[in-house]
């Protein structure tokens, strides 16, 4: 199996927290010092593809402590979403306060937010907290082309959320709903990213693999900079939790320190063996369903 980036720990049997700090904690005896935190505020995913589901897997291959706030519940597949039951805001508030204040969290990502209200309640508590570093993943519609916020939190997005992010990963249509217009070829991909970091003050990775070609290019812009990730496009049949996979990377990156332009990078190659490695699942009564490999089958 292809060795989680921070190392595997042993267990022990018993466990004694005695000190939290600055440098994230430690324990007493031959435990090593505590990881960094990322904490994720999604969907939950019952497939286990996409959603809070896949970050916990991504964190845990990075070697960071991941946290989980829910924001909705969604009764889904690889193939099929069959309905979103949203978590109280008040909760989704509660949740994320809880953990802010009670771990020292490096880095947040946010991810399917659903309502206008769960985008405002998230932006006024990370808003507080200028010092975490915020990945925002504008979850908007699913791979089965199914929508997964309504269409009145966008503008919520636009003017409180995306403001405070170190970096937002919108892909081609999430890119066109917050800019206004069609990015319709490779050519006007770099235009859109930078008019993207322009309009919201911010890092941004645009990813273009929506677009028609033997290869996947996406972009980031930092400080006026381009960074080009270019990967050949695998033939696979889904690609069912992508977006979430690729943005709870580059958190854990973060979190452990990397650059901006090192995140994305090891995020893209973390994202591609996913992929090469992919399997699938075939059940009596329903379609074959695919999933990525997020380090649970050796690689």
């Amino acid at each position: 199996m292809f060795p989680p980036r921070g190392g595997i720990a042993k267990h022990e049997s018993r466990v004694i927290v005695v000190d939290a700090g600055s440098a994230g904690g430690y324990h007493r005896g031959r435990m090593k010092p505590a990881p960094p935190v990322a904490l994720t505020i999604a969907g939950s995913d019952c497939s286990a593809g996409a959603g809070l589901q896949a970050d916990l897997k991504t964190f845990q291959h990075f070697g960071v402590h991941g946290l989980t706030v829910v924001t909705c519940v969604v009764s889904e597949t690889a193939n099929v979403v069959r309905a979103v039951h949203a978590v109280p805001v008040a909760v989704v508030a509660d949740q994320a306060e809880l953990l802010l204040d009670a771990f020292p969290v490096a880095a947040v990502k946010t991810g399917m937010l659903f309502s206008a209200g769960h985008v405002r309640a998230v932006a006024d508590l990370l808003a507080k907290r200028p010092g975490v570093t915020l990945v925002v993943d504008p979850v908007m519609i699913a791979s089965t082309g199914d929508p997964l916020l309504e269409p009145e939190a966008i503008a919520l997005y636009q003017d409180r959320l995306l403001p405070l992010a170190r970096l937002i990963t919108p892909n081609l249509p999430e890119a066109e709903a917050l800019l206004g217009e069609r990015i319709t070829d490779i050519g006007a991909l770099e235009a859109a990213a930078r008019a993207l970091a322009v309009r919201y003050g911010t890092s941004v990775l645009l990813k273009g693999g929506h677009l028609d070609g033997g290869d996947c290019l996406d972009l980031l812009v930092e400080n006026d900079r381009v960074f080009r990730f270019s990967t050949p496009r695998l033939e696979v049949p889904g690609s069912h939790g992508t977006g979430c996979t690729l943005s709870a990377a580059v958190t854990a990156a973060l979190a452990l320190g990397d650059s901006l332009p090192d995140a994305v990078a090891a995020a893209k190659d973390y994202l591609t063996n996913t992929l090469r490695h992919s399997y699938g699942f075939n059940a009596p009564a329903a379609d074959p369903v695919h999933a990525l490999n997020q380090g649970t089958v050796g690689w």
